[in-house]
């Protein structure tokens, strides 16, 4: 990839937890598969791990979820760029419940590229970036509307 770096959009990573108990369906991986296939993300690395009672934690084989929709999964079986290492995986495990597993996912905001790529030809270079949770926001929001 170095040699794209200047059409290379903004890179981030999810880290997505399924409580114990809850059922990994799959329903989302349908939008996940459209996403790519629009050309607006491109995934670089895919893992699924388990936090376990003990808390330990191994690493998931697609082939071990189950669940309606499972078979949706089978798409991404083999993403894998390397990006995510042992550290990525203990650092992001740190913040799960044991018993809940996790999909941590690092994917390219391909739709931003063009525009990252204008912005660095022309000088300019990021300086901060970050995330808004949407709890926040629509804390906000609400608070706003009751003030009217």
């Amino acid at each position: 990839m170095s040699g794209e770096s200047d059409e290379t959009g903004p890179i981030d990573y999810l880290v997505v937890e399924f409580p114990a108990g809850s059922r990994v369906t799959g329903e989302g991986m349908p939008l996940l598969v459209g996403l790519v296939d629009r050309g607006i993300i491109r995934i670089l690395d895919l893992t699924f791990v388990r936090k376990n009672r003990d808390g330990s934690v191994e690493g998931v084989e697609l082939s071990e979820l189950t669940g309606d929709g499972g078979g949706e999964l089978t798409v991404f079986e083999g993403v894998s760029s390397g990006l995510i290492g042992r550290d990525d995986i203990d650092e992001a495990s740190a913040v799960l419940e044991p018993g809940s597993a996790a999909a941590i996912l690092i994917y390219e905001n391909v739709w931003a590229a063009p525009f990252a790529a204008a912005l660095r030809r022309s000088g300019g270079r990021l300086v901060a970036n970050g995330r808004i949770p949407v709890q926040e926001v629509l804390a906000s929001l609400d608070a706003a509307e009751s003030r009217v």
